[in-house]
């Protein structure tokens, strides 16, 4: 992030309006700046917390893989990864699953023929039937489905997404559902934008 003209007093206004969800719209009202202004600050934002998501990480022990639609076809794992994808055929699923997920680790996941795949994988896989229930016993996808109830709710508001730029709104989305505290999201953000500008 290059050094922005605004003064600090109104970047940490919008650091903290962008927490609280507001869209970029409304924040450069309530801050008296340009709405360019403002929504390129929130890309900006939104590009600092892409950057500095842990995408690469690999993840074991149980992991919730499920799919969700946002006007095309999208793909998320665990509620805590996300990843656009361009369809959610099993071609497609399984080397993103197998990327992200070390061997041996259990996967769970609702009916979806797509996850077939991973019944003759080299990954212990579980399916929740939701036609029925939602949990059985400790197996469950219910953390996943309410990272997208979540995802969805927040992206409502903005009333269409940019396709180029989706990747990091949905990122946004994982980061707030993986750090609910808003007073850590207000610091971590302040202390992104301070570190991109040395």
């Amino acid at each position: 992030m290059r050094k922005s003209r605004l003064s600090q007093h109104k970047q940490n206004k919008l650091i903290e309006l962008f927490v609280a969800g507001v869209t970029a719209g409304t924040a450069a009202e309530l801050v008296n700046v340009n709405k360019t202004t403002a929504a390129y600050y929130f890309h900006r934002l939104r590009f600092l917390i892409y950057q500095n998501s842990p995408h690469l990480e690999m993840f074991d022990g149980e992991i919730e893989a499920d799919e969700s639609y946002f006007g095309g076809t999208r793909k998320g794992k665990r509620g805590r990864y996300t990843v656009a994808v361009p369809n959610t055929q099993s071609a497609t699923l399984l080397p993103i699953i197998r990327e992200q997920v070390k061997p041996d680790s259990i996967v769970y996941t609702d009916f979806y023929r797509s996850y077939d795949v991973l019944d003759v994988s080299e990954f212990n896989h579980f399916r929740i039937n939701h036609s029925t229930h939602f949990a059985e016993k400790q197996n469950h996808i219910n953390g996943i489905e309410n990272f997208w109830n979540q995802a969805k709710r927040h992206l409502r508001k903005f009333n269409g997404i940019p396709k180029a730029h989706f990747e990091l709104y949905l990122k946004e989305c994982e980061w707030r559902f993986n750090h609910s505290n808003l007073k850590s999201q207000i610091s971590f953000l302040k202390q992104l934008v301070k570190e991109s500008l040395v």
